[in-house]
């Protein structure tokens, strides 16, 4: 079943008031450089899934990690008096899968533009196996 349009509405509002309260209301100092990507909404709106991004190592991701999950009773609370709804939905932070997933295809490309290159490299220096024309030509009978 696809979602509402009035989850839909909900989940990106979730998303931007978010952001904000990421960036302007926590002062946590293990909270990095942080994008919210994406957040999902269950069609009861009693759950929200916020998606996110973090700028850095293993290490900045899991202090973020850490940051967001003290700091989630901060963010619902918050979220509560922007949304206005009769009530206030439940968050769970995930980390999003998106720059790894990124890079992978990154270098699949590359290693098929690598490919292409050889096979270009390959198709310059051939010659035909057949001759240059592969079909056969019509023999002339000679009538006597």
């Amino acid at each position: 079943m696809s979602p509402s349009h009035r989850t839909l509405k909900v989940a990106d509002r979730i998303k931007v008031v978010v952001a904000q309260i990421l960036e302007t209301k926590i002062k946590d100092p293990r909270l990095g450089f942080v994008t919210v990507t994406d957040a999902r909404v269950t069609g009861d709106l009693q759950m929200a899934s916020v998606f996110y991004t973090v700028l850095g190592d293993e290490d900045a991701r899991a202090s973020t990690a850490a940051a967001l999950d003290s700091a989630k009773g901060a963010i619902r609370s918050a979220l509560g008096r922007e949304l206005g709804l009769r009530i206030t939905p439940s968050i769970e932070f995930f980390e999003d899968g998106l720059p790894e997933s990124a890079k992978a295809l990154d270098s699949l490309l590359e290693r098929v533009h690598a490919q292409d290159a050889e096979v270009a490299a390959l198709r310059k220096n051939a010659t035909y196996a057949g001759g240059e024309d592969p079909y056969k030509a019509p023999r002339i009978i000679e009538s006597e």
